[in-house]
């Protein structure tokens, strides 16, 4: 009996991970009947990785009211994966859809993540994963240890407020109320962003923009954010301004690694590892794969990439379903990709595919069986 593993990301606006699978299952189903079908929710540690966790290994969803980065009261959710684990995407928190058009990214902060993290230590987690994509913010982490009892102190011994624009009244750190699980807590950060805080390269200056920071305050903010990693590296005792990582979420990796000593891992890599992917993979005969976009980025970290590669370890044929695709996809194939299947065939706008995704993915998947009983055939 041949056996398939489908681990494909979402298509974001269109398919969650649960449905391409079931759907490319339909389309290998008219092939063949007979086939063995093993499918996977998963997500890169952006965007749907709570929701491919919790799927894939029949955990729980919490719901948690915490504060958003703009002090609105937010409804946000995390998995709980068995007694001990829990998966949060910071974004739920303390993301970019969180925010409207008047926000400003000065006074955006981290507090709901930290507001999170308690929650789930509540709940007897003591094996934190925390997904970086996404955010609104550009604190340095600094609202999130506030939210576990750090108090960032001005001049005259005063508690200053949230938000990047208080830091700059930042002169000391008090760390006495630091809630004390912390340290028992292991947290790892599921990103795939190797910008340090701060420089050219750093937080402010490559994804301040995408925030609403304008160009004009880039060197200002991002000597706040300086100002304010220097005080926290003297206070904790530690070096992380310039690790790789530093500057994810905008600098929430800086404050996770100096606050909660938390280290950083690639998000496919940890996903796939808590999935227990390679342990089905030593007995499958091809895996499906896929994307809402294949391109230049997907070779940097992304989901289907970090499939193909395990797969490799144990050569198997890798075919990746996707929305869209490049022109040059040479190095997507050399990543460990043998053949890549957009589901759209004919000229369509957006939305009509978008609506017809259920039967595009059919197609796509019946597509793909075929394809893989072509070299099946000639043995």
């Amino acid at each position: 009996m041949t056996r398939v593993v489908i681990a494909s990301d979402s298509f974001k606006g269109s398919a969650s991970s649960k449905m391409i699978a079931e759907y490319i299952t339909k389309g290998i189903k008219r092939v063949d009947n007979t086939v063995e079908i093993l499918p996977f929710s998963i997500a890169d540690g952006g965007e749907g990785t709570v929701t491919s966790l919790v799927e894939s290994l029949n955990g729980e969803y919490e719901l948690v009211e915490v504060k958003g980065p703009y002090n609105q009261n937010v409804m946000a959710r995390y998995g709980v994966l068995g007694e001990s684990k829990a998966i949060i995407e910071m974004a739920e928190a303390s993301g970019l859809p969180l925010k409207s058009a008047r926000d400003s990214p000065r006074v955006a902060h981290t507090y709901g993540t930290g507001q999170l993290i308690k929650a789930a230590m509540d709940k007897g987690i003591r094996e934190l994963f925390i997904g970086l994509g996404g955010s609104a913010t550009n604190d340095g982490g600094a609202g999130m240890a506030q939210a576990l009892g750090v108090k960032f102190l001005d001049q005259a011994g005063q508690e200053i407020g949230t938000g990047l624009d208080e830091l700059k009244r930042i002169h000391t750190i008090d760390c006495s109320q630091i809630d004390s699980r912390i340290k028992n807590c292991r947290i790892t950060i599921l990103s795939d962003v190797t910008n340090p805080l701060i420089g050219n390269n750093g937080a402010t200056a490559i994804f301040g923009p995408q925030k609403g920071i304008e160009e004009s305050e880039i060197n200002e903010l991002d000597f706040i954010l300086e100002r304010y990693a220097k005080v926290v590296e003297k206070a904790m005792g530690c070096h992380y301004i310039n690790v790789a990582g530093a500057g994810a979420a905008g600098g929430l990796g800086f404050g996770l690694m100096a606050f909660c000593r938390a280290e950083r891992a690639s998000g496919i890599d940890a996903v796939l590892k808590l999935l227990e992917l390679e342990k089905v993979l030593t007995n499958t005969d091809l895996v499906i794969t896929g994307e809402g976009r294949m391109d230049g980025q997907s070779t940097q970290g992304k989901a289907p990439i970090g499939v193909a590669k395990l797969a490799k370890k144990y050569h198997l044929p890798v075919i990746a379903v996707v929305g869209g695709r490049d022109d040059e996809v040479s190095k997507i194939y050399e990543a460990g990709i043998d053949l890549i299947i957009d589901i759209v065939i004919r000229p369509m706008l957006l939305k009509e595919a978008i609506e017809n995704v259920e039967n595009l993915l059919i197609e796509a998947g019946e597509t793909a069986f075929r394809a893989y009983k072509l070299n099946e055939n000639r043995k």
